[in-house]
Parts: structure tokens; sequence; C-alpha cells
């Protein structure tokens, strides 16, 4: 292995770490994982999750262990609390090269973490405070050692398989479980290979370990609570999510055919690589269980009634080694295809943002008008440096398309983790992570009223509620609802958000 490809995968492990502090939390993912994580500090209650004073059903715990852990020993700042997405992520990225290079080839295995560690959709996950980045690492753990499994039949890796489903299912539930026993079952079916598939779910040993991992934390908070957190959770996290919109979050059939294209930038022509060569994959035993894997993925999702983005990712791990070996075919017009037009996206980004502020509600309209100041001349300068390299690439054969598509992905990753997520993040999460902090050293009950900015009870690191106003309350709300409040106080005003305080009602005179 040569120095160029130790320094990409290096790059690669490293870069979810890089620029980890630099940006506040996002609602309302990262805050409700973040604030659920602070109240078991203020409850001091470390088996069960809640939000604001009421139960959160959510997920199950894991993800706040960890987090807790990181915040405890590391800070409870915005590094604490994504340092262990950022460790599962470098994890997930290492698995994805360990197994490309041992069913593909050392390059190909590079190129697989450079995606994975740069494409944009997974690049954000591996930054965010919530769940996905440790589901990932668990589903692609589980996968890896269930094909390899097949391949070899070494006991061990069906244990693998198993006891990283197990972790998978205490940190966001079933769908650990459904994915990679759907690949293994489809896969196998594709082969009439009925013996190995019984093989793998007919195995006690392997079903004890997941129940060992598994099932203690759901018993002990039956045991605590009763039924309630296993139907919230099981219903209607789980169950709910699937046969209709939760929260808003519904879309068409054709929902994740755009989100698979944005989310692979700057590789999503490697997809058309794939594409040209898909009967030499499918003829290819490991190439078509990855396929069979992120295919099971793209549909299942599809038909849910709720969708989300980062529910496609959950097939990546089988995708994006597919995408690394079709690369060594592919011609270097099919990459840039993709690179060019996502850094001319980025390096005009400012001035499509600035172009919707007339069409959107009035607290992104006051964001937006901050555009210009959170979007500087040093962004502008790195993704016109990238658009330039990315033709430069189409205009060079000195470097393999392996080589030169590791450098685009290389580019696009710096500026997402160094520029745009900063911007972004100042830009929208800026005026509640200040209200937090101010609120921190303030007197009396903390409020919310109007808002589900949950990241403000993380920054102020007490409890929130949300409830009717009283007396001596101190209340986090829109700017433009000041005229709505009861007799107040105005404490601080944040772009468009205000921090109030009730008054206490005055005595009555004799």
């Amino acid at each position: 292995m040569t120095v160029l490809p130790r320094l990409l995968l290096l790059f690669a492990l490293l870069l979810p770490f890089l620029g980890l502090g630099g940006f506040p939390l996002f609602d309302l993912d990262e805050g409700a994982f973040t604030a659920s994580t602070t109240e078991m500090f203020l409850r001091q209650d470390f088996l069960s999750t809640w939000l604001h004073g009421a139960p959160r059903t959510d997920k199950p715990v894991l993800s706040y262990w960890l987090q807790a852990g990181s915040a405890r020993l590391f800070g409870f700042d915005e590094f604490g609390f994504r340092l262990p997405s950022a460790l599962a992520a470098s994890a997930w990225i290492g698995l994805t090269y360990l197994f490309t290079a041992r069913v593909a080839s050392r390059e190909a295995a590079t190129l697989a973490a450079v995606i994975l560690a740069t494409a944009l959709g997974p690049l954000i996950i591996t930054k965010a405070a919530t769940a996905d980045a440790l589901l990932n690492l668990f589903l692609a753990a589980a996968g890896y050692a269930a094909w390899l499994w097949l391949d070899t039949g070494a006991a061990r890796w069906r244990a693998l398989a198993w006891g990283a489903m197990g972790l998978g299912f205490l940190t966001k539930g079933p769908v650990a479980v459904l994915i990679p026993a759907a690949a293994v079952f489809l896969y196998c079916a594709s082969g009439r290979d009925w013996t190995r598939l019984r093989g793998f779910f007919l195995a006690p040993r392997a079903w004890a370990l997941f129940l060992l991992i598994a099932l203690p934390w759901f018993v002990i908070l039956y045991q605590q609570q009763g039924p309630a957190f296993l139907l919230g959770f099981f219903l209607k996290h789980n169950l709910g999510r699937f046969s209709a919109p939760m929260e808003g979050h519904g879309g068409s059939p054709l929902y994740y055919l755009p989100v698979l294209l944005l989310s692979l930038l700057p590789f999503t022509g490697l997809l058309f690589s794939l594409g040209a060569r898909a009967r030499t994959a499918w003829a290819t035993p490991w190439l078509r269980f990855g396929l069979i894997w992120f295919g099971f993925v793209f549909l299942l999702f599809s038909a849910s009634g709720t969708k989300l983005p980062h529910y496609l990712y959950y097939g990546y791990a089988g995708l994006i080694p597919a995408l690394a070996w079709a690369c060594g075919q592919a011609r270097m017009r099919a990459v840039a295809l993709g690179a060019l037009p996502l850094f001319l996206l980025l390096l005009f980004l400012p001035d499509l943002l600035l172009a919707q502020a007339g069409a959107v509600g009035m607290h992104y309209r006051a964001a937006l008008a901050e555009t210009a100041q959170h979007f500087g001349p040093g962004y502008r300068a790195f993704f016109a440096f990238a658009a330039l390299a990315a033709l430069a690439s189409l205009l060079t054969g000195r470097f393999s398309v392996s080589a030169r598509t590791a450098a685009l992905g290389l580019l696009g990753g710096l500026g997402v983790a160094l520029l745009l997520l900063p911007a972004v993040g100042n830009l929208l999460q800026g005026p509640t992570k200040a209200a937090g902090l101010a609120a921190r050293a303030l007197p009396g009950p903390l409020v919310m009223d109007g808002l589900n900015h949950p990241s403000f009870q993380t920054y102020a690191g007490r409890l929130v509620e949300r409830r009717e106003l009283r007396p001596g309350d101190l209340v986090l709300l829109p700017a433009g609802g000041l005229d709505k409040m009861p007799p107040h106080d105005v404490v601080g005003l944040y772009r468009d958000l205000a921090l109030a305080r009730v008054k206490m009602r005055m005595r009555e005179t004799p």
C-alpha cells in the first residue's frame, strides 16, 4: 500500500472529527437527542429517556448512554455530544474499507472509504448528535459479517452479525434486524440456497447472543414503567411510522430517487457506471448481496408512510463498495458529472438562499437576512476553486480515475465540514444557542412558548418545560409574540427570538 492510498484512508477515517464542535446543534433531531441526554443528568435517571418533562419513546437507550458518557468526559457542548457519532462513523468507514479490501481490492477499498466519508448525505450524519451514525455502524457490521458467513461458513461471522444486530436493536429498534435479515433471505432465495438460509436463522447460540444484548434494557424498562414505553416505541414509532406519515414527513413513492442522486454527490456519476456493468455486478456474489441489501432498503422506505432522507443511508454500506468497484472501469466525465454541479451549487448557495427570502416564514426570513454575514469570501473562494478542480480533472490523464475521484471527494468533504455546516448552523441555530447560554445563569423556571427548539434545553443545561405560563417564568418565544405575552420584562433579544420574564402578580392593596 503506497503513501497516497494510506493518506487518503487516514483522511477518510479522521474526517468525521473535523470541525465537530464548530457549529451549533441543529433542531429538531440533534436538539431532541442532546436535550434528552441532558435531562438524564438533570433527573439522575439513566435508564429512561425524557424530553421537556415528558417520556420520550422514539428510540432505545444506547445512543443516549454514549452521549452521556462522552459529555461527562469531554464537556456538555457540541463536541462532547457529537463525539460518539464521529467515533461510530470512523468505525463504519474502517469496516467498509476492510470488507471491500477483502472482497475486491485495496484500491477499491480506499475509494469506498473516501466515498463514505465525503458523500454529502453520509458526511452530514457522521457529524450529527443522533443515533444514525451508530445504527449505520451496526448495520454495516451485521451485513458484512452476514456475507462473510455466507461466503465462508465460519461461525464467528454469524455470531458477529447477530451481535451487531443486537446492538443496533438497542440503538434504534427492529430496523437493525429487518435490513440484514432481509438481505440474507433475499440473497439466499435468489440462488435457491435454502440450506444456508436455515443455517443463518436457525442458530440458537446466535439468537441467544442477540437476546442477551437487546432484551435486558426493554425488560427493565417494562418493569419500571409498564407497557407505556413499549407501546409508544413499537406501535407508534415503528409500525406507525411505516403505515402513515409522522410529524409531516411524507412523500411520493419516488421520494428517494432525488435523495439518492443528491446524497451521493460528488459521486453520483458512479451510479451510471455501476448501471452500465449491472450484469457483471449481479453475477458477482458479493456485489449481488450488496445490491440486494441496498435495493431492499430503497423499496422498503419508498413504501413507508414516513420518509426522511437518512433512512436511505441504511443501505449505503451495501451500495458504496459496489460504486468503488465500478469506478475501476468508469470514465472521469462520469465522476465530474456529480462533482461539478455540487461545487457550483454550493458556490451559489448564498444567492439561492437570498432569492427564497420572500417565500419563507418569518423565522427563516430573519435568518436569511444574515446570509452574507455567514457565507464570507473564503466560502466563495473555496468552492470556486473546487469547481475549477472538477473541470481540470476532465483535462488531465496523469492520475487514475480513482485517484482523481478521491481528490474531488476530499475537496468536497473539507468544504462541507469546515465551511458549509458552520455557515448553515450559525445562520439557523445561532440565536437559539445564544439564548440557551444566556438562560443558563438566570433564575426561575424555563419555559418554551410557541417554539420547538429542544437545543435550548441543551445549551441552558436546565429543564425547559412546555406548559402554561406562570409568574416568574423565564420564557423563550418568537420575538413577534411578545405583544401577546402577559405582563413581562424582556431579558434579551436574539434576532427573531426573545427571552422574557413573566412579572410577578401585584399584591392587592387593603
